[in-house]
């Protein structure tokens, strides 16, 4: 399925299960933060949300994000058949988003997700420290690996060998990582401490608990 034939797709099934909750446009995009014309761009497949949009999406509709993609094959409304290509991502175990919890690299299971998600491994999510970003205990968070993360990006970082989920941010002084929580304090550590800090990757997206 090509870019604009998905976009419609995924604009067809927000459009059905916003009107399944008996939301306007207008209810949905305050929900998210959003214009209703932002709604219903995406409704018309003319503009597309990114990862993170989608899962918000999600968690607004509730619904799992796999419900807003077409199934894995299909039969497409002019009888083409759709191929939707899908890769396994490693589940690596938990990761912290409260105090940092050991990151067990024992792949429990994998998780599927479409080929063209720019993921390469999952944890789960224990804790409350980034509520404030719909990030729940239970969830699963998807990550991209890279050494180094923009300010204000969610990062997956390694400190001692304990994983921990925070918001991230570098300066001549140190790092900070900032949780999304108001009961929780930002964690400083210098530049020494820094040394002994490793990022695992960047959170792309984030997946509700399946129960």
């Amino acid at each position: 399925m090509d870019s604009k034939k998905l976009s419609e797709y995924v604009g067809s099934k927000i459009r059905e299960y916003r009107k399944m909750r008996d939301m306007t446009q207008k209810e949905l995009g305050m929900a998210l933060g959003l214009q209703a014309n932002t709604i219903s761009s995406y409704e018309s497949g003319t503009n597309k949300p990114d990862q993170e949009g989608i899962f918000k999406i999600a968690k607004a509709l509730d619904v799992k994000v796999d419900d807003l993609f077409p199934p894995i094959t299909g039969i497409a409304s002019n009888n083409e058949e759709l191929t939707i290509k899908i890769k396994r991502v490693p589940m690596l175990g938990s990761i912290a988003a409260g105090e940092p919890v050991f990151a067990d690299n024992h792949c429990e299971y994998y998780v599927e997700v479409n080929n063209d998600t720019p993921v390469d491994f999952c944890l789960k999510v224990k804790g409350d420290s980034m509520i404030g970003a719909r990030i729940y205990e239970g969830d699963i968070v998807f990550v991209k690996k890279q050494p180094m993360v923009e300010n204000g990006h969610i990062a997956v970082v390694l400190i001692d060998n304990e994983a921990t989920l925070k918001r991230f941010y570098k300066n001549d002084g140190g790092v900070i990582l900032k949780p999304e929580n108001g009961k929780y304090q930002p964690k400083y550590y210098n530049e020494k401490d820094f040394k002994d800090i490793k990022i695992l990757g960047r959170a792309v997206f984030f997946q509700g608990e399946v129960k």
